[in-house]
C-alpha cells in the first residue's frame, strides 16, 4: 500500500520532466526558440505544482517549503522564458 501511495505523489515531477524533456527534444532537433519555451514552461510547471500541491502530494518535487521551492522554480522558469523571448534569431 506504501509504495502505491508513493507513485501516486509522483506524477508532479514525471510531468514537469516530460514536458522539459520534450523542450530539450525540440531544442536539440528542430527549433531552438520553441524548445527554450517549452523547456520553461516545464520548470514553470513545476513551480506550480509546487504551490499548488502539499508536501505530501508533491512527491520529489518537495525539498524544502512550499514557498521556498516555488520560488525558486518559478523565478527559474521566468528567467528561462525572458532569456527565450529577448535573445535575438
Amino acid at each position: 500500500m506504501a509504495g502505491e501511495a508513493q507513485r501516486r505523489s509522483e506524477w508532479p515531477l514525471a510531468l514537469s520532466v516530460i514536458v522539459a524533456a520534450a523542450g530539450l527534444v525540440i531544442l536539440t532537433f528542430y527549433d531552438w526558440r520553441n524548445g527554450i519555451l517549452l523547456f520553461a514552461g516545464g520548470v514553470l510547471l513545476a513551480g506550480l505544482l509546487r504551490a499548488a500541491l502539499g508536501d505530501d502530494a508533491a512527491g520529489l518535487l518537495h525539498v524544502r517549503s512550499r514557498m521556498f521551492d516555488a520560488a525558486l522554480l518559478l523565478g527559474v522558469g521566468a528567467t528561462i522564458l525572458l532569456l527565450g523571448l529577448i535573445v535575438p534569431s
